[in-house]
């Protein structure tokens, strides 16, 4: 069998299956747009963009003055050629945004819980992961050194379980604050508390929220990534710290 004979036969699989998907062009600047391939004129109610600041002539601005300023691109990594100086700008306020001690910025959701997770859940450590988490979440669980433990949805009962029989294991509790499918949202200041008890790492994902829950984290070492691609109106993701995880 050649490449191309399994190709076409796994997709003729999926159309079979009804599992066939494919992007069409969407002509709009908002909610509001035609819709290819016949042009018809149709409101999106799908979007992320919940504040609708993808529009917002400051945002618009902003962004029109940062590509006369540094350009499209910055050619290499931050590491490599350094950071433009809005970078650093925009992880400073970042950070005084979140009550943190600093920031750090990703070129998108899936890199920041990839990041975050592979970075602090090595070897030694209980990962506990609600069931409900979304698909970086999760890709980043199984990329981390860690063991994975998933807990029942919401369920602070199994959570204090399974942190309570990690023997000496660094434990890591991650969870959205909103729950992307459902629309629910978790009870961040009792997993909060948890993880104050336990001495447990606390990594929320705040990537569908709008602009809350704000929880209090005084006592907890703590990781809130949050998105920028959505509420905000742009591109990309940020992971804030507290004091003790910089």
């Amino acid at each position: 069998m050649t490449w191309r004979d399994w190709a076409e036969g796994a997709c003729d699989g999926i159309r079979a299956a009804g599992q066939w998907r494919e992007p069409r062009d969407l002509d709009a600047a908002g909610p509001e747009g035609k819709l290819a391939p016949d042009g018809r004129p149709v409101v999106s109610f799908a979007s992320n963009d919940y504040l609708g600041l993808t529009q917002h002539p400051a945002v618009v601005a902003a962004a029109h003055a940062a590509l006369d300023r540094w350009g499209a691109g910055s050619g290499a990594a931050r590491l490599v050629v350094g950071s433009r100086p809005v970078h650093s700008e925009l992880e400073s306020a970042l950070a005084a945004w979140k009550r943190a001690e600093s920031a750090v910025l990703f070129p998108t959701g899936f890199a920041a819980n990839l990041g975050v997770l592979t970075t602090l859940a090595g070897s030694g450590t209980l990962v506990c992961s609600d069931e409900l988490n979304h698909a970086s979440i999760v890709d980043g669980c199984r990329m981390s050194k860690g063991a994975v433990a998933i807990f029942r949805h919401r369920d602070l009962d199994h959570l204090r379980s399974l942190l309570a029989g990690r023997d000496r294991r660094r434990a890591l509790v991650v969870t959205d604050t909103v729950f992307s499918m459902d629309g629910d949202t978790a009870d961040v200041e009792g997993i909060a508390g948890l993880c104050r008890r336990e001495g447990a790492l606390l990594v929320l994902d705040e990537a569908h929220a709008v602009l809350g829950p704000d929880p209090e984290l005084d006592g907890v070492d703590a990781m809130r990534v949050g998105t920028l691609s959505k509420t905000l109106g742009s591109l990309g993701d940020e992971a804030a710290a507290s004091p003790s995880c910089s």
